[in-house]
């Protein structure tokens, strides 16, 4: 953030621009009723559908799974919550973990040392992933639609479910390729294979994809455009531009 700016975009009240799409996990929906409840109570609108990693997506680079502190701690004894995290930071950069509940109630468990849950969310804190205590359901579902209005209202973000790489089959690494481009996911990609047969032949005939897909129009189109056309800079050739050495 610049010193221009001020957080005040972000705090500001509800305004004409319209209201945050949340995606939640169909599980996530069923065992945490009162969430999706509140977040349509607080005007947000809420699709569920069974995600492959995390409990919602708030935009096409933030996902967020959502832990109890005790689901959390007993966690901490299989290895898989750490792999999926990375996964879906992989995929969603700025992917965070909500942690609900009391934190100080660490110290009351026998089987666990503190300092292991301490070291524990210091490495998922240095290796990308956020971490947001809340103290309740009802700060869970404040952050939430929040953090949604921010990504989308703020900074034009549409919420959208990407493919995680799964390469088992040749048909499985087309979807995942065609889905990593800009704002396009999982339905979309697949719309496009239906409709163009290979990955090159879609990408070819980029330019008739509004006529044939449902959804896609200029403004997707145009950045998976840029993408593919803007010539690559590395990050030392790019930190070397904005920052030109003097004699």
């Amino acid at each position: 953030m610049s010193k221009e700016q001020t957080l005040l975009p972000f705090v500001k009240e509800k305004n004409k621009d319209g209201e945050p799409t949340i995606i939640m996990d169909s599980r996530e929906a069923s065992s945490a009723k009162k969430i999706a409840t509140g977040l349509i109570e607080k005007g947000a609108q809420v699709k569920t559908e069974m995600l492959e990693k995390g409990d919602y997506i708030l935009s096409d680079q933030c996902a967020v799974e959502r832990k109890t502190v005790s689901d959390f701690v007993y966690t901490l004894t299989r290895r898989f919550l750490f792999e999926q995290l990375y996964r879906l930071r992989d995929v969603y950069p700025k992917s965070f973990i909500i942690l609900e509940g009391y934190m100080p109630i660490i110290y009351k468990y026998s089987n666990i040392q503190p300092q292991a849950i301490w070291g524990a969310m210091f490495n998922l804190a240095k290796n990308g992933i956020a971490i947001v205590n809340t103290a309740s359901q009802k700060e869970t579902i404040d952050f939430l639609y929040t953090a949604a209005r921010q990504e989308q209202i703020i900074e034009k973000r549409n919420a959208i479910v990407h493919a995680f790489k799964k390469c088992d089959t040749l048909s499985d690494a087309q979807i995942y390729f065609i889905a990593s481009l800009p704002s396009i996911g999982r339905e979309k990609a697949t719309a496009l294979l239906e409709a163009y047969q290979t990955p090159i032949n879609a990408l070819i005939n980029i330019d008739d994809w509004e006529k044939t897909v449902h959804g896609l129009g200029p403004t997707i189109t145009n950045r998976v455009k840029d993408l593919l056309n803007t010539p690559h800079q590395n990050k030392k050739e790019t930190e070397e531009g904005q920052n030109p050495q003097t004699p």
